[in-house]
């Protein structure tokens, strides 16, 4: 049985760093040419793995190279891949993303079949069985599924529906949250639709503020951590790690029977999201030692 099982994305990466975006009719240097698994359910994932927590992941690549690749990674940073779906002469995701010397990050990429699960494709089982379900960029309606069938069996549910979040009706997943992370131009859309504030006054609403930290909206109040000073050199995947490490202390402080500590949440979060970005790749992900041993040379 996983204790966490992350559901959407399943990628293959390829990272370009230039010395700049390049404007209209411009051109920009590939200074540096790097492959690697991506996909935000896979790299929360990961993450995950690489924090000691055991996770699984329902997702769809195809049966080509990249597929094939994807899966191995996965496999050997521990996450079980028993729900991910092979699609026969299909092609996995590929996602160009250019990174820029600042660290900021622009993506280019075809969807391929990172979208191949459908309701008629989950197993309730694998979902019931889980401790806690977090949900990513995905179908709507598998996404819904997703969340009611946790719901029913009493698992928490976390979501962070990404850059897509204005594009598409995620309403009912939403609804079903326990926990919800967004960034500060997602909170916006989120509340521009046809929510307000107090509709999510019951659950734990995450804003990522970046470089600057975060925020948590919590039922007793608010709680900030102004993040951690680091070398940028990749944003990509930061915002995964920050979601990974926010839920593995969530989970832990569940299983030992503290309830949640959000300050220590945010704190351990952020450590996580800062360590990523100061590195190439948004697999370079952070071992539990080494967020550990960043926080202590922080404290």
């Amino acid at each position: 049985m996983v204790t966490v099982l992350t559901a959407g994305h399943v990628n293959w990466d390829v990272t370009l760093r230039i010395d700049r975006f390049p404007a209209a009719d411009g051109e920009a240097s590939i200074r540096s040419q790097r492959q690697s698994g991506g996909g935000s359910a896979a790299n929360v994932a990961a993450t995950l793995a690489g924090l000691e927590v055991d996770v699984g992941l329902i997702g769809s690549v195809g049966d080509d190279d990249n597929g094939l690749l994807a899966r191995h990674e996965l496999e050997e940073t521990g996450v079980s891949i028993d729900g991910v779906r092979i699609v026969e002469d299909a092609d996995t995701a590929v996602k160009y993303l250019l990174v820029e010397d600042s660290g900021e990050v622009a993506v280019l990429g075809n969807d391929g079949v990172n979208e191949a699960v459908g309701p008629e494709d989950l197993e309730p089982e694998r979902i019931r069985a889980s401790s806690h379900v977090h949900l990513t960029s995905q179908r709507p309606d598998t996404a819904a599924e997703i969340a009611s069938i946790a719901s029913e069996a009493d698992v928490t549910v976390s979501f962070d529906p990404g850059r897509r979040l204005g594009d598409r009706d995620y309403g009912d997943a939403l609804a079903l949250a326990d926990v919800i992370f967004v960034n500060d131009r997602e909170a916006e859309t989120m509340l521009e639709d046809e929510y307000s504030a107090s509709t999510f006054d019951d659950r734990l609403v995450v804003v990522k503020h970046g470089a600057d930290g975060a925020l948590v909206h919590a039922p007793d109040g608010d709680r900030v951590h102004p993040g951690f000073e680091v070398e940028t050199v990749d944003t990509a995947g930061a915002g995964d790690a920050f979601a990974a490490g926010f839920l593995a202390t969530m989970i832990d402080g569940d299983r030992n029977g503290d309830g949640v500590d959000l300050d220590r949440a945010l704190e351990y979060a952020n450590a996580c999201g800062a360590l990523t970005a100061g590195r190439e790749g948004a697999r370079n992900v952070p071992s539990a030692a080494e967020v550990t041993a960043f926080l202590s040379e922080r404290h």
